[in-house]
Parts: structure tokens; sequence; C-alpha cells
């Protein structure tokens, strides 16, 4: 059974359509430990057996930014500063953990739990990232600005 959620950057330029596998209260959001997560705020979910589907209105007004090891993109709105989620290429697969605080309306998912990948030797995380991320990831655009 699949469970459909939605949700956006503030002014709506970074879009997300999300499948979750389970019921979204089974999901526990991971708040990242890191300086650059804890600054935004930011609590990942993700589901291996779930898509996720990012638009973004316009290249120019989104952008990656890499922290810590530089092994992941961090896709952030230029325009409203919104962190959305964080992505991982491996092997030709797009990998992603999507930023909760983004969803559409308030959706039942657990209380937060911390999580500090970074004290995890690199191919631990990478490993990590494979089973808990969503593998399924398609990103569109509107526009090649």
């Amino acid at each position: 059974m699949n469970y459909p959620l939605q949700g956006s950057c503030h002014c709506g330029n970074l879009a997300v359509r999300l499948e979750l596998s389970r019921d979204p209260a089974d999901y526990t959001p991971r708040a990242c430990d890191c300086t650059f997560c804890r600054r935004h705020g930011a609590a990942y979910i993700s589901d291996p057996h779930g898509r996720l589907a990012i638009h973004c209105r316009s290249d120019a007004d989104s952008q990656r930014y890499r922290h810590g090891s530089s092994t992941v993109d961090f896709l952030l709105c230029r325009c409203c500063g919104v962190l959305t989620c964080v992505l991982w290429k491996d092997g030709g697969i797009t990998y992603a953990a999507l930023n909760a605080q983004i969803l559409d309306n308030p959706v039942t998912l657990g209380a937060p739990q911390p999580a500090s990948p970074a004290q995890l030797p690199l191919p631990e995380r990478k490993e990590r990232w494979r089973k808990l991320w969503f593998a399924d990831v398609r990103i569109t655009r509107d526009t090649m600005d």
C-alpha cells in the first residue's frame, strides 16, 4: 500500500511528491546533529521501498551545497533558503533523504530522533544510505536557467 505525501520549500520553487511504503506514523525522522542540519532544523525521512519526485521550478533558484565529507549534496532553495533534501549518487542511482519539515499539512510522523552519521566511517555511512534512503528518485525542472 502506498501513502502519498507532498511538500515544498516556502516559496514553492522546490516541490516534492513522495510515496511511502508504510503508514507515515511508522516513520521516525532522523535529526542529524551536524552543524549544517542543526542550523536548518532538518529532520530526515526516507524509505528504500518508496518513491521521491523533486520538481525544480527554476535551476537558477536552487542550489546544491556540499558540507562535511563533500560526499552528498544538500538541495536548497536560493529564494527562500529552505533545505529540502540531501542527495547522493552511487553507481548511477540517486539516493535521497527528505527534510520532513517541508511536508504540507501536518503529517503524523514519530518524534525526531537524533542521528550522528558523521561519527561513522564513510564506507559505513554509504552502506547506511543504501539501506535507508529513497532509491527511486526523479528530479524534474521547468527551466534550465
